[in-house]
């Protein structure tokens, strides 16, 4: 994903001052307490702590295994769990790197507190000055020019040029207001002109930044539901390992077979399923920092995981498969007019007009038609601008009077009846309806000259990628407030499975609800009041930061950016997520069935010569196969760090293509990664005489 989101934030995967932290913090885990909540790993740590003591006897008192070879098995196995923490740290670091330029904003402020916040005085812009860290939900504080906002609230009164960089590293500055969905504001950021007021929404150290720092830092992560059913598989699997080689010793034992206890803890340790072990809560880590990085902060892992399986996408209409802002994309002249008289009227009665409607009728009279905008200074016009009541503008120049707006309003000003309209003038306002689009009437004092197709514009490429997550099983849903025909008409062109015309915040709940009692997950983003109640029922809600308090508290996710179209990678990336816990998974098991054939043949081979067939690698001697096999088992973990922090690459195909594709690459390269590389390195340890 190349994104411009996304770089702002991008780290390389291994920027050394966070390599050189995550090897410090890789020692501090060692701590039996830090291990404990990764059941393979803290074994691994209690074998190692073992066989190290078992090399001390061997050096002190001359018992057991030769010194040389138990130190080499602890060196490796103390390597495997120091491994193991690293690459959990590194994804810790990733985060905390983050975090870190996120606790510079939150330095203490001073805050200017109204005395009299309701302005029923004149001491409504009188106030009084406090530590930020004294403001308590409901207190107003008048923030001005070149003022930090002190705490998170919402603008009661004001307008007021805001710099949010530090929260979504976006240079540019937007505009808060009061009223609207756009009056929520957040601690830490910088009112750049102009003044607001702004009633605080949370206590201190509750902030969205506090919040934003708890969740980046990697440490805070809780384990996912899949993870911790992993997890138990896990455990399950150890004991079972524990139980065979217990039983193991035994039969040697039985069969007068001589086994140390250093081969056989070792042993136990290559059979468990140290890689994912090691690598599991890295890959957990790493998923929401992917999410971080692409400027979406996810409240729980649990709403990640979620993401991947979603099999119903709720989008907006407006500013996610539109680009919200209607253009004109055509003039329709009436009979007996010329289509260039008609654009240049459309342009002249526009001139006034700064709506983004009235720019682009301007830019299509220009570039279609060549027309250039006339110099009327001499003429002293006068602009009549757009009113909700007469819903016309236009410009009067002398005893001429231009005008353009709604259908019905521009006939009313030329004093037409609707019945004596011309039909091609009919015809065309009821073909622009249905195709979702909004007719204007241009009129010259009393004579009607045609038609503008301002069009609600589906952006470029957004069809393309319907069609991919149609590929992923995902159905997509539009809402809109827009009527029937024209929702339906827009949904076409975009590409979308269905919509939801007219939409209330009832119909948005109770369409989520339905989708769920099917058994289905839906996803859906929203940055207004009214779309609270449907972002907390959705199993994933994607609030806009630029939204109000009560939407982003709904959400399970938040988008820094405010882009609605950013659903969609959410959804990749929580489907990457998955895909790269179940490849590592696949791999890690089959890495060891691979190492029963590895070392099994090789320690009781001298007792029972029939496992001569199973001996395919022919290792070279027993404690050259457990030597090889445990440096195979760290080095592993270390060569898949890149691949856990990264994540393995999507691509929307079908399920079936993606358990075809894993089951090749991740299970048959786990099979066949043993057998290359136990080999090698029992080359390598014989010719130097290490075992």
């Amino acid at each position: 994903m190349s994104r411009k989101s996304e770089s702002r934030h991008q780290l390389s995967l291994f920027d050394p001052a966070i390599m050189r932290t995550a090897a410090i913090d890789a020692v501090k885990k060692l701590s039996p307490h830090a291990l404990a909540a990764n059941p393979v790993i803290f074994v691994t740590e209690t074998v190692a702590a073992l066989v190290t003591f078992l090399w001390l006897r061997s050096l002190w008192l001359g018992r057991g295994d030769s010194p040389s070879f138990s130190g080499q098995i602890a060196l490796w196995l103390w390597f495997t769990v120091l491994f193991a923490n690293f690459a959990e740290a590194v994804a810790e670091g990733r985060g905390k790197a983050r975090a870190a330029t996120l606790r510079a904003s939150r330095s203490d402020t001073l805050a200017k507190r109204l005395v009299d916040p309701e302005g029923r005085s004149h001491l409504d812009r009188v106030y009084s000055t406090v530590s930020a860290r004294q403001l308590r939900v409901g207190d107003v504080v008048l923030v001005e020019a070149g003022d930090l906002i002190p705490s998170d609230g919402d603008i009661i009164d004001g307008m007021a040029s805001v710099n949010e960089s530090a929260i979504t590293g976006e240079s540019a500055p937007v505009i808060r207001e009061a009223g609207g969905d756009r009056c929520a504001v957040t601690g830490g950021t910088t009112v750049l002109s102009d003044w607001i007021k702004v009633r605080i929404s949370a206590q201190p150290g509750n902030t969205f930044i506090d919040r934003m720092i708890a969740l980046v830092e990697g440490a805070e992560r809780q384990k996912t539901p899949n993870e911790l059913a992993l997890s138990v598989l896990l455990v399950g699997l150890t004991l079972m390992f524990l139980i065979a080689v217990v039983t193991l010793w035994s039969f040697a034992t039985y069969s007068h077979t001589t086994v140390s206890v250093t081969v056989l803890v070792s042993l136990l340790v290559t059979l468990i399923p140290t890689t994912i072990g090691g690598l599991l809560s890295a890959i957990g880590i790493a998923g929401m920092d992917r999410l971080v990085r692409f400027n979406v902060l996810a409240t729980s892992g649990r709403a990640v995981e979620a993401a991947g399986d979603v099999d119903t996408l709720l989008l907006d209409k407006t500013g996610t498969i539109t680009f919200g802002n209607r253009m004109a994309s055509e003039f329709i002249a009436l009979p007996g007019v010329e289509l260039r008289k008609l654009a240049e009227v459309a342009l002249i009665s526009s001139l006034a007009d700064e709506t983004p409607e009235g720019r682009s009728i301007i830019a299509l009279a220009k570039t279609d038609y060549g027309i250039a905008e006339p110099d009327l200074t001499a003429k002293s016009p006068v602009v009549i601008p757009f009113a909700a009541q007469t819903r016309l503008s236009g410009i009067d120049i002398g005893e001429s009077r231009l005008r353009k707006g709604a259908v019905d309003s521009v006939l009313k000003f030329v004093g037409l009846p609707a019945d004596q309209v011309a039909p091609e003038f009919r015809q065309s306002v009821d073909r622009i309806s249905r195709m979702g689009g909004t007719p204007l009437a241009v009129a010259v004092d009393h004579s009607l000259l045609g038609l503008i197709y301002l069009k609600d514009v589906v952006k470029p490429g957004i069809k393309e990628r319907f069609a991919a997550l149609r590929a992923m099983g995902i159905k997509t849903v539009m809402i809109t407030g827009d009527n029937p025909l024209t929702a339906a008409a827009i949904a076409t062109e975009a590409g979308v499975d269905d919509f939801l015309a007219e939409a209330t915040p009832e119909d948005k709940l109770n369409f989520i609800r339905k989708e769920q009692t099917g058994g289905r997950l839906v996803a859906m983003c929203g940055d207004g009041t009214n779309d609270a109640p449907a972002l907390a029922q959705a199993d994933v809600g994607v609030a806009m930061q630029t939204g109000t308090q009560a939407a982003r508290e709904a959400g399970n996710m938040v988008d820094l950016d405010s882009d609605p179209t950013k659903l969609i990678e959410v959804v990749e990336i929580g489907k990457q997520l998955l895909m790269t816990r179940g490849s590592l998974t696949t791999f890690s098991i089959a890495n060891d069935v691979a190492k029963y054939f590895a070392i099994l043949p090789a320690l009781f081979l001298a007792t029972y010569p029939e496992l001569g067939a199973l001996n395919v690698m022919r290792l070279s001697s027993p404690q050259s196969a457990i030597l090889s096999a445990v440096i195979f088992n760290a080095v592993i973990i270390v060569l898949l760090i890149p691949l856990a922090l990264s994540g393995v690459s999507y691509r929307p195909v079908g399920a079936a293509a993606l358990l075809r594709r894993n089951l090749l690459i991740y299970g048959l390269g786990g099979l066949i990664a043993p057998f290359v590389g136990i080999k090698v390195i029992d080359l390598v340890v014989t010719a130097l005489h290490l075992s």
